[in-house]
C-alpha cells in the first residue's frame, strides 16, 4: 500500500524557517516524482515545488528563493526547507507522490498524483 506521511510544520513568527518532511513507502523514490503543493485558507491548492525522479526540482515562481527541496537523510523522505516565511505562506501543506510519468510542464498540478499526505499545518504570525 503506497503512503504520504507529511511531519513538521507549526506555527512561526514572520521571517523564521521551518521545515516539512515527507515520507513515502510503498513506492520506488527513485522512481518517483514528489510534490508539495499548499492550501491557503480561501484559495484554491497550488504547487510549491516538485523533485522529479532524476533529483531535477523545480519551485513555483513565487516562491523561489525561500523554500528548497532536498532529499532527506532517512530513506524515501523529501524535505521542504522555508525560510523568510510571511504570514501570506500560512496554509496547509500536502506532499504528493507518483509513480506515473508526470509531464514536466505540468508537475505542479494537482492532477499529476495519486497519492497524496494528510497534511501539515504551517502558520506564520506578523
Amino acid at each position: 500500500q503506497v503512503q504520504v506521511v507529511e511531519s513538521g510544520g507549526g506555527l512561526v513568527q514572520a521571517g523564521g524557517s521551518l521545515r516539512l518532511s515527507c515520507t513515502v513507502s510503498g513506492l520506488n523514490f527513485d522512481h518517483s516524482t514528489m510534490a508539495w503543493f499548499r492550501q491557503i485558507p480561501g484559495k484554491e491548492r497550488e504547487g510549491v515545488a516538485v523533485r522529479r525522479n532524476d533529483g531535477i526540482t523545480k519551485y513555483a515562481d513565487s516562491l523561489k528563493g525561500r523554500f528548497t527541496l532536498s532529499q532527506g537523510n532517512a530513506k524515501n523522505t523529501l524535505t521542504l526547507e522555508m525560510s523568510r516565511l510571511e504570514p501570506g505562506d500560512t496554509a496547509m501543506y500536502y506532499c504528493a507522490a507518483t509513480s506515473s510519468f508526470v509531464l514536466w510542464a505540468q508537475s505542479l498540478s494537482e492532477g499529476a498524483y495519486e497519492v497524496w499526505g494528510q497534511g501539515a499545518q504551517v502558520t506564520v504570525s506578523s
